[in-house]
């Protein structure tokens, strides 16, 4: 844990998009005070990009929500896939585990919101939800373009890639498809490569 000291200039936010600047004035057994003197400009993207990744194993899917955070997604949903390994039993549980980790990325990352990590979720019920997505893949044919306004999810796929029923299914909805190069990623670099390319074009790097 970080040791504060009487004078320490630090940064406080809310979670919920408020930060400011200020300087420790009395620390107590169970208080700290700070005194604020001034607002800190939002850090958050202009569009809100949805990470919403198949489930990997425990400690790659650690890295990308870490990763994620870093690169301000608006949130992350651990994605259930056809081809996804990782048994059950090994992620069920997790989310207080996963929210520490997300939480640490906000405070390194200086953000002043907290990306939700929501509840593991199937391919078609995400299919089902409303909005944008983009889907990358290393075989389908690109097509498509991103808005540079409102909201997005961007679906990374497990290790052994999507299955024709999935590829089929984001069809029908309508999805965006993208690709991430010439070369096949692992899991854990797909999600990190796509986050920043759609940073890039979105103007957030």
């Amino acid at each position: 844990m970080v040791r504060l000291r009487q004078g320490q200039e630090i940064e406080v936010f809310d979670g919920k998009g408020h930060a400011a600047h200020g300087k420790v004035v009395e620390i107590g057994p169970l208080s700290l005070r700070v005194e604020i003197d001034r607002e800190i400009d939002s850090r958050e993207s202009p569009v809100r990009v949805h990470l919403a990744a198949a489930i990997i194993q425990p400690d790659k899917i650690e890295f990308v929500l870490q990763k994620a955070t870093e690169l301000g997604a608006a949130s992350i949903t651990p994605l259930v896939t056809d081809r996804v390994e990782v048994r059950p039993e090994r992620y069920r549980g997790k989310a207080e585990r996963w929210e520490k980790i997300v939480f640490e990325a906000v405070k390194q990352s200086g953000r002043a919101v907290i990306p939700p990590v929501n509840e593991p979720t199937s391919f078609a019920d995400l299919m089902k939800k409303p909005g944008a997505k983009l889907v990358f893949d290393a075989d389908e044919e690109p097509d498509g373009t991103m808005e540079r306004e409102g909201e997005i999810t961007v679906l990374i796929g497990p290790e052994g890639g999507w299955s024709e029923r999935e590829i089929a299914a984001a069809r029908a909805a309508h999805c965006i498809f993208q690709r991430l190069g010439p070369r096949r990623l692992r899991a854990e670099t797909a999600a990190i490569a796509g986050l920043s390319i759609i940073a890039a074009r979105l103007g957030d790097i």
